[in-house]
């Protein structure tokens, strides 16, 4: 089958709905050891990208030239959640490379912290592209323009040279040939790819590994300092990316992307992870994730309760009353 069952929801004790995905877990070498469904499911890879997309400034002294800290270079690899913090930092690093918020062409929506929330957006609140969950990347992308003496107009056409640096980036740490990229347009409408689920799980695995790439140095080394260092700014308060780079600090390297993508580099173990659930609900991917964590056992006893919560989420209607759970269902297949 190209997909597995990974998880299902319950109502009333009995199943309603059933996600179905698949898994791949791969070593340092790209070598693959476990997997659910199709491990080779072509795959867009959304916001997993950031930390590639982010090597091409990075490697040529971006952080040095504009003076960019530690927590302005996790928001390089975010997808933030818009609250003060979040936008302050990136408001800065605007103003760091002499641009402000209309050089963005990120889009603007209403911020994750304030959607579907009991802060959700009122006839006063105001939102800029600031507030976009990723400014942050895009900060970069017009810091690589400046630094280079590039156009800003069109920093995201596929064409334009710093989109072909990002391309190059990508084909290096996913170990795929440039014109056997996938491409496609992402919801901040930056260029995406798709490509075999196995090959997003070792970019993750290089991700989190503590080694020096031969291209490009310690790049990646310092993109991973910082995301996990400010696993807070790459995501938000109350989320799954730093709930797991909070379980395992130093050690897990997480991002999820739209349409039901998860990534995680674990550099203890070596080895890299990446999820994707076939009908993009991101509920499903919360207890797959954690069920695949247990069964490959890399979890100890107190990362197993400090996640507890995303194991087996609890679903509620409007009135909070319980109505049901979602559980995994998942079953690893050694190769």
């Amino acid at each position: 089958m190209q997909f597995a069952p990974l998880a299902q929801a319950t109502r009333g004790g009995r199943i309603e709905s059933l996600h179905l995905g698949a898994v791949a877990v791969v070593n340092l070498r790209g070598e693959l050891l476990y997997q659910a469904g199709d491990a080779q499911f072509l795959t867009f890879t959304r916001s997993t990208l950031k930390p590639f997309q982010a090597v091409p400034l990075v490697h040529a002294g971006g952080l040095e030239q504009f003076g960019f800290t530690l927590p302005q270079t996790a928001l390089l690899c975010a997808s933030h959640s818009g609250e003060a913090r979040h936008v302050a930092l990136v408001q800065a690093m605007l103003e760091q490379i002499g641009c402000d918020e209309s050089h963005l062409r990120c889009g603007c929506h209403v911020p994750i912290c304030a959607a579907g929330s009991s802060q959700a957006a009122g006839a006063g609140d105001s939102y800029s592209q600031l507030h976009n969950n990723c400014s942050g990347k895009h900060a970069g992308f017009l810091a690589y323009c400046r630094q280079h003496g590039l156009p800003l107009e069109d920093y995201l056409d596929p064409a334009h040279p710093l989109q072909q640096a990002v391309r190059d980036s990508v084909a290096h740490f996913f170990s795929v040939a440039a014109a056997d990229l996938a491409p496609g347009i992402d919801g901040c409408s930056a260029p995406n790819y798709a490509l075999p689920l196995s090959r997003l799980a070792h970019a993750y695995a290089r991700l989190a590994q503590d080694r020096p790439d031969a291209r490009y140095g310690d790049t990646l080394q310092r993109l991973f300092q910082a995301m996990t260092t400010h696993p807070d700014l790459v995501s938000g308060t109350g989320r799954f990316d730093l709930a797991l780079m909070q379980a395992a600090p130093g050690d897990w390297v997480a991002k999820g992307g739209a349409e039901g993508v998860q990534a995680i580099g674990l550099r203890a173990a070596g080895l890299g992870i990446a999820i994707k659930v076939a009908d993009g609900n991101a509920r499903a991917v919360y207890p797959a994730t954690i069920s695949v964590l247990a069964q490959l056992g890399v979890m100890d006893s107190a990362q197993a309760a400090a996640l507890a919560h995303w194991a087996q989420p609890q679903l509620t209607n409007l009135r909070g009353v319980p109505t049901g759970e979602v559980r995994a269902t998942l079953d690893l297949v050694k190769i």
